[in-house]
């Protein structure tokens, strides 16, 4: 009896090796994005840590135009042109980020959506419209704080962004914390989180807690984060517990930016 041909025995082997192996990366990726049992939440946990009382704070003689000028021009002459990784060439638009070039509070995310990838605008959406309801219920407007996301271009169906994508972007993320200096970072949902922090500690024991910025660069060791759920896992379950945790991390940004508080406490 004649044998089957050598290249089909072997694709008939591999699919399903190839099936499970694509399997088990979308349970791993659904597992870093919740903090579930694959991924421990206790690996390389992290210390609550108090702000501390002199934040990190740019050169006196550097101006708030200044500032807008070297954050303008890294967007229109390096991030709008970047081809250092695959998404350049699925994005429609970069999604460099938006508000105060001198802002006292960052908000950062794990990467651009299909309106985001629309507009060039960060989270414009439904999550985005909660984002800015949840700035004003501080007091406070978008254009009072600077919004932006860890990679600059959506990944195809807003998958997790790769690793090797997460590097391509880091440099202009940790350029654009350079240049802003803020008080604190809010980091939404686990991906930024984990990144921004250098662990695999799940969100849900993370949020809440004061964290402190590694020195990934000059001026960038010890300022304040503050983790807390992304504006979509708040959509998702917008049950009064979540709403009260995320008003609640808030709250402990409010405090450290010197924020009245509602009911003056």
């Amino acid at each position: 009896m004649s044998q089957p041909p050598l290249r089909t025995t072997m694709t008939a082997m591999s699919d399903p090796i190839e099936s499970l192996t694509n399997t088990a990366r979308q349970l791993l990726e659904i597992d870093q994005l919740l903090g579930g049992q694959f991924i421990p939440s206790a690996v390389n946990s992290l210390p609550e840590v108090k702000p501390p009382g002199q934040p990190v704070r740019s050169p006196a003689n550097v101006t708030p135009s200044d500032k807008g000028a070297a954050l303008d021009d890294m967007n229109n002459n390096e991030v709008k042109i970047c081809t250092r990784c695959r998404l350049s060439k699925t994005r429609n638009n970069t999604v460099f980020g938006e508000g105060d070039p001198d802002a006292a509070l960052v908000f950062v995310g794990e990467g651009p959506g299909q309106n985001e990838d629309q507009t060039g605008r960060p989270f414009c959406g439904r999550a985005g419209d909660l984002l800015t309801k949840m700035i004003e219920a501080m007091g406070l407007t978008r254009s009072d704080v600077f919004i932006c996301n860890v990679v600059k271009c959506r990944p195809p169906q807003n998958r997790n962004p790769m690793s090797d994508e997460v590097e391509a972007c880091w440099p202009y993320l940790m350029r654009q914390l350079q240049i802003i200096s803020p008080k604190a970072i809010v980091t939404m949902g686990n991906p930024a989180t984990q990144k921004l922090l250098q662990t695999r500690t799940g969100i849900t024991r993370l949020r809440g807690t004061w964290q402190s910025l590694p020195a990934f660069a000059d001026s960038l060791g010890g300022i304040p984060v503050m983790p807390t759920f992304h504006p979509a896992y708040l959509l998702r379950y917008y049950t009064p517990k979540v709403r009260r945790e995320v008003w609640s991390d808030l709250q402990q940004v409010m405090e450290v930016l010197g924020l009245e508080l509602p009911g003056g406490k």
